[in-house]
């Protein structure tokens, strides 16, 4: 009797045991799913950030072919008589100008209307409407792969991912300001004091289509551009 006895102490710490390892294991499986749901997120916000960084870098590219001159690609040089220092002419409700992209070029998946996101996106904004120099929407996509010409199909799956990503920016002009610097550069060295300036502020946006909710990351610089 004391031998069964034991056998049957030993066959209820086994199954206390295995059940207890179960747990564990189906613990671990949980805080490891939960940990790769962080970490892509992390990384499409990352991304996300990378795109709002191409809209600050494309707004302000923007500025300057305009004050230097719009680039002639069949000349390769610039058409310096119609340089000018932007105004802001266009009434500005949060509907941009999509430059690269239809809703019939991109799957549905991929489309997304980025109206009003970015402008929204900004509570320093005051009203329904600004007055704004430009204002543009790019799939981010979409540019890389009009970019790799002929090679595109070499790359299209890694393009067809980032079609998902948008990058929008606009344009607005806030009136004179102190200019130090030399050169027809945006970015000056404060070695000579020049004439005074023309500010401009730049708001950027990345966008990411999300199922539930687009991820929405904005910025902004100033640029200033000598008179």
């Amino acid at each position: 009797m004391k031998k069964n006895n034991e056998k049957g102490f030993a066959l209820v710490l086994s199954l206390v045991l295995l059940l207890a390892m179960s747990l564990m294991g189906g613990a671990l499986i949980v805080i490891s799913a939960g940990d790769h749901t962080s970490n892509n997120v992390n990384d499409e916000y990352q991304q996300t950030f990378y795109v709002a960084e191409t809209a600050l870098l494309e707004g302000e590219k923007y500025l300057l072919n305009q004050y230097l001159g719009p680039y002639n690609t069949s000349t390769n040089e610039r058409d310096t008589s119609k340089r000018k220092l932007p105004d802001d002419t266009i009434t500005f409700t949060g509907d941009m100008n999509k430059i690269n992209y239809r809703a019939s070029q991109l799957s549905k998946d991929n489309w997304l209307d980025t109206d009003k996101l970015c402008f929204d996106s900004f509570s320093d904004i005051i009203g329904a409407s600004i007055k704004v120099v430009t204002a543009e929407s790019w799939n981010f996509g979409k540019l890389l792969t009009d970019s790799f010409g002929n090679k595109a199909q070499n790359y299209s799956k890694e393009a067809e991912k980032l079609k998902k990503f948008y990058y929008d920016y606009f344009i607005v002009k806030i009136g004179s300001a102190p200019f130090r610097g030399s050169g027809g550069s945006v970015k000056k060295g404060a070695n000579n004091l020049g004439a005074d300036g023309m500010a401009y502020r730049v708001y950027g946006c990345g966008i990411m289509k999300d199922p539930e909710d687009p991820i929405v990351v904005g910025l902004e610089s100033t640029v200033v551009l000598p008179k």
